[in-house]
C-alpha cells in the first residue's frame, strides 16, 4: 500500500530546484500565492500548479542612450544600472507587472529619470566632476518612482560620455587653459617666495652692518689697535709699520 502511494506520488508530482539568489513564486490555476519560496527543492502537483523562478541577486543592466543637456545638445552615454528585487515583494511585482519587469518598468523609469535629470546640467558637466552628482540625481529619481514596487536600485553609473565633437574640443581647450593658469600661478608663487627670501636676506645684512657700525666706538678702535701692535711685536719676522701713532694702516714684510 505504501509502495503504491509512493509510486502514485512520484508519477503525479513534479519538482523544481530554486537556486541560490532566486526565489520561487507558486501559481495555482493562474492565481499567485502570497509567499515566495527560498532556495531548495520545491515539489508540486503538475495539475494547474507551477513555480516561477525569479532572480533576487544584484543585476546589471547596460544601456546606451542620448541624454539631453540644458543647452539642447544630445550627449551619447553608456550607463549601467545595478538593481535587485526585494524577495518578499516578488509575488506582488510578478502579479502587477509580470516577469518582464525589467523591460516593462525598470528601463522606462530609468530613461525618464535620466532625461529629466540630465536636462538640468550643461553638456560639459557630464564630462567633468559633476558626473557623480548626475548619477546620484538619477538614482534618487528612480528610487522615488519605484517606491513600493519591490525594486531596489543600488547604483547608476555613467561609464562613458561622448560629447559632440566641437564641444569636446572646447572642453579640452578649457581644461588645458585651466592647467596653464595653475602652472603660472605656481611660478608666480615661487617667484614671490624667492623675492621675499632675498628681501629678508638683504634686511639681515643691513641690520648686521648697522649693528657693527654702531659698535665701532673710539674706545673699541683703540683696543683693537693695541691688540694689533701686540701681535706685531710678538712676530719674529722683520717688518715695517707705517702708522699715525694710533692705528696701523700699512704692514709690509721686508724682503731679503
Amino acid at each position: 500500500m505504501r509502495l503504491f502511494l509512493l509510486l502514485t506520488l512520484l508519477t503525479t508530482a513534479c519538482a523544481t530546484t530554486i537556486r541560490p539568489g532566486e526565489v520561487g513564486v507558486r501559481t495555482q490555476f493562474g492565481k499567485m500565492t502570497e509567499n515566495s519560496r527560498g532556495p531548495g527543492l520545491a515539489v508540486y502537483s503538475p495539475f494547474g500548479t507551477r513555480y516561477i523562478r525569479v532572480p533576487v541577486r544584484t543585476r546589471n543592466v547596460e544601456i546606451t542612450l542620448d541624454l539631453p543637456s540644458r543647452e539642447g545638445l544630445n550627449v551619447r552615454a553608456d550607463v549601467s544600472i545595478l538593481y535587485r528585487l526585494e524577495p518578499s515583494q516578488v509575488p506582488n511585482l510578478i502579479e502587477t507587472v509580470g516577469v518582464e519587469y525589467e523591460r516593462s518598468i525598470v528601463i522606462p523609469v530609468f530613461r525618464s529619470a535620466a532625461a529629466d535629470m540630465s536636462a538640468r546640467y550643461v553638456a560639459k558637466d557630464m564630462h567633468s566632476g559633476e558626473r557623480s552628482a548626475i548619477e546620484q540625481a538619477i538614482l534618487d529619481r528612480m528610487t522615488e518612482q519605484l517606491e513600493g514596487r519591490g525594486i531596489i536600485v543600488e547604483s547608476v553609473l555613467l561609464k562613458s560620455i561622448s560629447l559632440p565633437p566641437g564641444l569636446y574640443m572646447a572642453v579640452e581647450d578649457k581644461l588645458e587653459a585651466e592647467q596653464q593658469a595653475q602652472r603660472m600661478e605656481f611660478v608666480l608663487q615661487r617667484e614671490e617666495l624667492e623675492a621675499e627670501r632675498r628681501r629678508i636676506e638683504a634686511a639681515g645684512v643691513r641690520d648686521s652692518q648697522r649693528i657693527l657700525a654702531e659698535g665701532l666706538s673710539d674706545e673699541i678702535l683703540a683696543l683693537r689697535s693695541i691688540e694689533a701692535f701686540q701681535q706685531l711685536s710678538e712676530s719674529p719676522n722683520a717688518k715695517v709699520i707705517i702708522t699715525d701713532g694710533q692705528l696701523p694702516f700699512l704692514i709690509d714684510p721686508l724682503t731679503e
